[in-house]
């Protein structure tokens, strides 16, 4: 749409600060649906032939795992320069304020950021990353769920990025070949002329009947996937158990509170989807956008189950035809900068303790993220294969509709 168990919650002040397992988010995408990809210009002399930018130190990017391999930051985002670009894709610029982090990269380096097909899983990433090989368009850069990261390591590259000390071990592998990145919260979003909304099983209220959408299909999303588990949470399930939500949302679908619709931010303008099921990051950045066309949009972390939470991760392909230009990246938006950027678009980025602590995080946009008092659950790999695994056999009474092209 708008447009991922083990846990540690740390208490800096009166601020809850997550510092969530490894790699633990939950289903296999980050955006929900897929939009045709842009059109990416030639690639520069260096994409085409597959070789890197030289560096000053003389280090070859393609094989750097941290910037003093090629003599620093400066000179691997000099090196990035050089090459030209980097290719992203599922990226969208109202997701967790990625519009912002791309203008302020290239305002600050110089290079360009060519973003495909915005909108996509990360399934699809992966198979970017191989349909389009030798190219000069695949992806440079990966953002991507869990379940498609631990089974894609071979397609990245190892990079710890200068900050590397301030990521939790259990947010990175310890090679650098994947670090999370920033997460959030499910939420309930709804327009408040509708009422007051609290918890999920307000939604079962007749007068929602074609009212309710979840952001994706849970097979295919991770806000979508993450729904099914809050609703478990609420509904006597567990991170071992997610029954109860699956039933929560066939209920809903039978009696027509659930429409098959992808929300965005056109179908909730329009008054299509005015109840969302999503991740706070997406929809906290909606309440401002709305508001001049008079929705007073609410984001609410539901009260009758815990909080769910579940990290995003970066990764370098490998493959890529922008080496310098994709470790530029990594290190910004690792970066208190990048940190803060994340942050400032209602996600909790993954630094945000070290940040906290140092002074450097943006105390406006922490305070106006919030986070709840109870310490979230995040599903582990194994437990989000089995759930991945119960909604394959059993999550048959609904199909979200994809976004058109």
């Amino acid at each position: 749409m708008l447009n991922k168990r083990a846990l540690r919650l740390g208490v800096l002040g009166t601020t809850a600060i997550l510092v969530l397992s490894a790699c633990s988010s939950g289903a296999a995408t980050t955006a929900p649906s897929a939009a045709a990809p842009t059109t990416a210009p030639a690639p520069s002399t260096a994409a085409s032939t597959g070789a890197s930018a030289p560096a000053s130190a003389g280090g070859d990017a393609k094989t750097a795992t941290s910037a003093a391999d090629v003599g620093g930051v400066d000179a691997i985002c000099a090196a990035g320069k050089a090459e030209g670009q980097v290719n992203l894709i599922a990226t969208p610029p109202d997701w967790a304020n990625y519009g912002q982090m791309i203008t302020d990269f290239t305002a600050k380096t110089g290079i360009k950021v060519q973003s495909d097909q915005p909108d996509v899983d990360s399934a699809a990433e992966i198979k970017a990353v191989q349909n389009l090989a030798g190219t000069g368009r695949q992806p440079d850069i990966l953002d991507l769920t869990t379940a498609v990261t631990l089974a894609n390591t071979d397609k990245f590259a190892p990079y710890k990025v200068a900050e590397w000390a301030d990521i939790p071990d259990a947010s990175k592998e310890p090679t650098g070949l994947w670090t999370n990145n920033y997460t959030g919260y499910e939420a309930i979003s709804y327009d408040s002329s509708l009422g007051t909304i609290t918890k999920l099983s307000d939604l079962t209220d007749p007068k929602y009947k074609g009212k309710v959408a979840l952001n994706g299909d849970p097979l295919k999303s991770g806000s979508g996937f993450n729904g099914v588990v809050l609703a478990a949470l609420a509904n006597g399930g567990s991170a071992d158990n997610i029954a109860p939500g699956v039933d929560f949302f066939k209920n809903l679908t039978q009696s027509g509170n659930l429409i098959p619709v992808d929300p965005d931010p056109g179908t909730i303008a329009s008054g299509q989807t005015p109840i969302v099921i999503d991740w706070t990051y997406n929809e906290g950045a909606q309440t401002a956008k709305l508001a001049p066309k008079g929705i007073d949009w609410k984001v609410v972390v539901p009260s009758d189950a815990p909080p769910v939470a579940a990290y995003y991760n970066s990764a370098i392909n490998k493959d890529g035809s922008h080496p310098a230009a994709a470790r530029c990246w990594m290190e910004y938006i690792f970066s208190p900068a990048g940190q803060n950027t994340w942050l400032k678009g209602f996600a909790a980025p993954v630094t945000l303790p070290a940040m906290v602590k140092a002074g450097t995080a943006d105390a406006a946009a922490l305070a106006a993220m919030g986070s709840p008092a109870q310490a979230p659950v995040q599903l582990t790999a194994d437990q989000t294969k089995a759930a991945t695994d119960y909604l394959t056999k059993n999550w048959k009474f609904i199909t979200i509709a994809p976004k058109p092209s």
